[in-house]
């Protein structure tokens, strides 16, 4: 599992990009599930189609996220030796 090089900022923005998937979308997408099937037959329920498929991208960016920030690295200045860089784990 290599590291992804990253900046504090970077770091945090992942984070926050990570929490809306989470605790905006998710739940409005689940919302939309909800209201769709409420229309009859899904098998040709198009907003249901739709909904699902967006959970399905957000799903899969929550995991993109979650991945990238369990491998990020954050570069730091003046702890090794040439060229003064160092790379740690983010929250160590």
């Amino acid at each position: 599992m290599d590291k992804i090089p990253m900046t504090a900022e970077g770091y945090s923005a992942l984070e926050a990009e990570l929490k809306h998937c989470q605790q905006v979308e998710r739940p409005r997408i689940i919302q939309q599930i909800t209201d769709a099937r409420t229309h009859g037959d899904l098998s040709e329920n198009a907003e249901y189609h739709a909904a699902k498929e967006s959970q399905s991208i957000n799903e899969g960016r929550i995991a993109e996220l979650e991945d990238k920030l369990a491998r990020a690295g954050r570069k730091e200045e003046g702890r090794a030796g040439r060229g003064g860089h160092a790379w740690r784990r983010q929250g160590l």
